[in-house]
C-alpha cells in the first residue's frame, strides 16, 4: 500500500507540473468545452444605479486587448469584414485572418476596445458574449458575418443597445450570418438586452434572432445555453426578433405552430434552458425564490433579494462553488497519520494539499484514492482555461468618458487582479497588446498572470493564501481610489470643454484616465511577475 501511494504521488506531481499546458478541450469533453459566461444587472437592481454586463472568454482565444480610435471616412469607402480574428497573437498580427467581404463605411466611427469579442465603446455601449452552439443544421458558413465582427461593427457605429440590436439584425438579413448559435448581451447606461442568433440553414444565407430585455430591477445570466423563451412582439420595449423567427422554425420542423413558441426550444438544441451556472447565480442573488436545480426551466431573469453592487458580480466570477454540494475539490481527499495528545497514532482524511478547483479529470481521478472512479464535476464560472474576462459598469449620471468603467482581468478570474479601464481611455499598455496563447513571453501581460497563477496551484492549500490576498489588495485599492480619480477627471473634463469652446481642443481628462488606468495595469503586471518568482522558490521541491 505504501509503495502504491509513493508511485501515485510521483505520477501526481509529474502530471500536475505539465497539466497546465494541456489542450483545454481533451477528447471534446463537454466538461471542458463550455465557454463564456455573461451576467447582466439592470439599473434598478444595482446598488448605484449602474447597468452592468460582463464576459468571460473561456477557451483558446486571443489574449490581447487594444484600443481602436474613432475614425472619419469619405463617402464611398468600404469597410472590410473578417473571419479568423479570434486566434491572432497580437494587435498587429494577421495570421489566419481572411477578408469575408465588405460593407459601406459610415462617415464617422466611435472608438472601442478590441478584445477577441469586442467589448466597449466610448459612448458607454458594451457587449458581452457566450456561445450556445444551436443546431448544426442551421449553420451556413456562406454568411459573411461571424459574431465577433457583428460586435465590432455595432460598437463602431452605435450608441445604445437597441440601436445595436437593430443594426445587427439588418446586417444579418442583408449579408448573412455564418456562425453557430451565439448569445450577446448588449448594455448601455439605461438598459441591458440579451440577443440570441442562429443561422437560417444551408439553403438560405441569412439568419434568425430574438432579443429580450432584462427588466430594470432584475439580473440575468447567459452561460452557453439558449435562454430566450416566449416572444411577445406586442411589447417592443421588452422583445425584438427577426421577421422570420417563426417561419423558419415551422419550415424546418422545429416548431409545429400549435404549441407555445419558445426560442430556446426551437433553436437552442438543449433539453432545458439552464445549467449549474445560471442556477447558482440566480439562487445566490434570489434565495427567496427557492429555485430548484431539477426544474425544467428557470425564469429568464430574477429580481435579486438585495441590490447588487459590482463587487458582488466580481465575486460571482471568482466562484468555484466552495462550500456547496458542487464544490470543485469534493472527494479529493488523502489519508494522514499523526499522533494525538495521548501519543496515539490517529488516521484522518483531509482535502489533498495538491487538490485545487481546476484539476483535469485524470488528476482528480488519481487523487481520489479513497473512492476509486472518476469524480464528475460541474464546470464553475471561474475556469483555468479563461483567456480574459471583464465586468462593465455603465452610468448615466456621468459623462461617457468616465461613466463607462470596465474591470478587466487576464487568465483565471479568481486569481487575477482587476484593472479599471474607462470608456474615455486612449490606449492600453504595450504588454496587453501582445498575446501569449501559443508561446511564453516576458513582454506579454498574460504570462505574468498565467505563470504565477499556475504555480499557486502546485500546492493550492498554501498557494491560495499567498495569491488571493494580493487579488483583494489590488481590488480594494482600485475601489478606494475610484471616487478621487473620477472627481478629478470630471474637473478636467470641464476644463476641456472650456478650452474647446475657445477653439483649443483638449483631451486632458481622457489622458488623465488613460495614465491612471495604464499605471495601475503596469503595477499589477509587475506584482504578478514578483508573485511568480516567489512561488517558484516556495514550491521548488513540490514538482
Amino acid at each position: 500500500m505504501k509503495k502504491r501511494m509513493i508511485i501515485t504521488g510521483i505520477f501526481l506531481f509529474l502530471l500536475f507540473s505539465a497539466g497546465w499546458a494541456q489542450n483545454p478541450y481533451p477528447d471534446n469533453d463537454p466538461e471542458y468545452s463550455q465557454s463564456c459566461t455573461s451576467i447582466m444587472v439592470g439599473k434598478k437592481a444595482s446598488t448605484d444605479g449602474s447597468v452592468m454586463t460582463s464576459h468571460t472568454c473561456d477557451a483558446w482565444y486571443r489574449t490581447w486587448v487594444d484600443f481602436v480610435p474613432a475614425k472619419e471616412h469619405k463617402k464611398g469607402e468600404m469597410h472590410p469584414v473578417y473571419k479568423g480574428t479570434l486566434h491572432t497573437s497580437s494587435a498587429w498580427s494577421r495570421e489566419g485572418v481572411k477578408k469575408a467581404g465588405e460593407i459601406p463605411e459610415v462617415a464617422k466611427t466611435y472608438a472601442y476596445f478590441n478584445t477577441a469579442y469586442p467589448s466597449m465603446n466610448e459612448k458607454q455601449l458594451a457587449i458581452g458574449e457566450t456561445t450556445f452552439g444551436g443546431l448544426r443544421t442551421l449553420h451556413n458558413p456562406d454568411g459573411m458575418f461571424l459574431i465577433e465582427e457583428l460586435e465590432r461593427v455595432a460598437l463602431q457605429r452605435c450608441t445604445t443597445a437597441r440601436e445595436a440590436i437593430r443594426l445587427i439584425g439588418d446586417l444579418i438579413k442583408k449579408y448573412g450570418y455564418g456562425d453557430y448559435g451565439e448569445c450577446i448581451t448588449l448594455a448601455d447606461p439605461k438598459e441591458v438586452w440579451q440577443m440570441e442568433i442562429v443561422g437560417e440553414g444551408p439553403d438560405k444565407v441569412g439568419g434568425v434572432w430574438a432579443a429580450e430585455r432584462i427588466p430594470d430591477d432584475h439580473v440575468g445570466i447567459a452561460a452557453n445555453i439558449s435562454r430566450i423563451g416566449e416572444i411577445d412582439l406586442k411589447k417592443p420595449d421588452y422583445f425584438m426578433a427577426s421577421d422570420n423567427v417563426f417561419d423558419v422554425a415551422r419550415k424546418l420542423d422545429l416548431w409545429d405552430g400549435k404549441k407555445p413558441f419558445k426560442f430556446w426550444k426551437a433553436y437552442g438544441n438543449t433539453k432545458k434552458p439552464f445549467s449549474i451556472r445560471e442556477y447558482f447565480v440566480f439562487s445566490t442573488l434570489a434565495p427567496s425564490l427557492h429555485l430548484r436545480y431539477d426544474a425544467n426551466e428557470l425564469p429568464f431573469s430574477v429580481r435579486p433579494d438585495q441590490k447588487v453592487d459590482v463587487r458582488k458580480v466580481l465575486e460571482l466570477y471568482r466562484t468555484t462553488y466552495d462550500g456547496t454540494q458542487w464544490e470543485m475539490i469534493r472527494n479529493l481527499k488523502v489519508a494522514t497519520r499523526h499522533r494525538n495528545a495521548h501519543d496515539s497514532i490517529v488516521v484522518d482524511t483531509i482535502i489533498s494539499p495538491a487538490a485545487h478547483p481546476w484539476m483535469a479529470r485524470d488528476k482528480r481521478t488519481l487523487l481520489n484514492t479513497l473512492k476509486p472512479g472518476v469524480v464528475k464535476r460541474d464546470r464553475p464560472i471561474s475556469v483555468q482555461y479563461c483567456a480574459y474576462s471583464w465586468v462593465v459598469q455603465l452610468r448615466d449620471w456621468l459623462p461617457d468618458a468616465i461613466g463607462g468603467r470596465m474591470w478587466f482581468g487576464l487568465d483565471i478570474p479568481r486569481l487575477g487582479a482587476r484593472i479599471p479601464i474607462y470608456a474615455g481611455n486612449l490606449s492600453v499598455p504595450a504588454g496587453f497588446r501582445l498575446g501569449g496563447e501559443d508561446h511564453f513571453s516576458r513582454e506579454s501581460a498574460l504570462w505574468a498572470f498565467r505563470r504565477a497563477n499556475r504555480l499557486a496551484l502546485v500546492k493550492w492549500g498554501e498557494g491560495k493564501k499567498i495569491i488571493e490576498p494580493v487579488v483583494k489588495e489590488y481590488e480594494d485599492k482600485a475601489f478606494d481610489e475610484a471616487d478621487y480619480i473620477e472627481s478629478r477627471a470630471l474637473q478636467l473634463l470641464a476644463q476641456d470643454r472650456e478650452k474647446t469652446l475657445k477653439g483649443q481642443p483638449s483631451q486632458e481628462a481622457r489622458r488623465y484616465l488613460t495614465r491612471y488606468s495604464n499605471d495601475f495595469a503596469r503595477a499589477v503586471v509587475s506584482r504578478w511577475w514578483e508573485l511568480g518568482d516567489e512561488l517558484w522558490v516556495k514550491f521548488r521541491w513540490s514538482f
